[in-house]
């Protein structure tokens, strides 16, 4: 009997594993065929241009001084992995310091800016200003005020992500229901209260939108000072190869940069997915 009863107690405990392992299963199933779905398409396509650039090369019969064979460009990548990677690191750290300088600038001048109108007429055409200098203007008066350090490439990078984060921080702290701004008035909720209550969540969709270019930019502006003047980072490595007709180095910087910028896009977007999670766009 005792053996009988053992059994019984046993057999919800195997049915509730057994359940707990299938639910296990089809989550890692959703998970990878979500993984799939993302990845088949830009592998496939970038498998289909490297065959066509490989074949193009050797039809063609193309001088490797003017465009190498993507093994060649490989073959580069891997024998010196751990120099684009310190390289690469060079111009994250740099891109990095950058985005979070002019996204912090961006948000103080936004908020200042959406309370006040007499600010935004003032300030938003110098900002304007700004925007359509282009950056190799301010690259090389940049290396001359703070040097050939880190500096220059940090502010380039701070200048470039600046003014997406601004307009779309502006249009997102206005972009609020006039109803749920009624509402907050009408239980005399502080200047404060509306923006962080408010004003801010409204405004996170705008810029995590802002804030995937400007990261993207910040990598363009910091490569940019460094072809100004610098002696580390990959847009120095593509600047040295370049100007010794080494291709495959300068393919390889190009890949490398297009990592980093394929590294930030993916961790922007799974932080925006955590704290927007309540948001219309993410709800399953």
């Amino acid at each position: 009997m005792s053996t009988a009863r053992g059994e019984q107690v046993r057999a919800p405990v195997a049915r509730r594993q057994a359940r707990e392992l299938a639910r296990s299963l089809v989550a890692a199933y959703r998970v990878v065929r979500r993984v799939a779905a993302s990845l088949l398409p830009p592998v496939t396509l970038g498998g289909l241009v490297l065959l066509l650039w490989d074949a193009w090369v050797r039809l063609r019969d193309v001088p490797i001084w003017l465009v190498p064979p993507p093994g060649l460009v490989l073959e580069r990548l891997l024998e010196r992995w751990q120099f684009f990677l310190e390289q690469g690191y060079v111009t994250l750290g740099e891109a990095l310091v950058g985005l979070l300088i002019g996204t912090l600038g961006a948000l103080l001048l936004a908020v200042a800016m959406a309370h006040s109108r007499f600010l935004e007429r003032g300030l938003y055409p110098l900002a304007i200003m700004l925007k359509v200098t282009p950056v190799v203007v301010w690259a090389p008066l940049f290396v001359l005020w703070f040097g050939f350090g880190t500096m220059p490439k940090v502010f380039i990078a701070a200048l470039i992500a600046f003014f997406p984060m601004l307009v779309n921080t502006v249009t997102g702290l206005r972009a609020v229901p006039p109803d749920a701004h009624a509402v907050f008035r009408s239980i005399h909720a502080s200047t404060a209260e509306v923006l962080w209550r408010l004003r801010l969540p409204f405004a996170l969709p705008y810029l995590f939108a802002a804030l995937r270019v400007s990261a993207l930019l910040c990598v363009i502006g910091a490569v940019v000072a460094e072809w100004s003047g610098a002696d580390r980072g990959i847009g120095h490595v593509i600047a040295v190869a370049n100007s010794n007709l080494d291709t495959a180095t300068v393919f390889a910087g190009i890949i490398t940069l297009t990592f980093i910028g394929a590294i930030l896009n993916a961790a922007i977007l799974l932080l925006e997915r955590r704290i927007l999670s309540w948001h219309d766009a993410y709800l399953p």
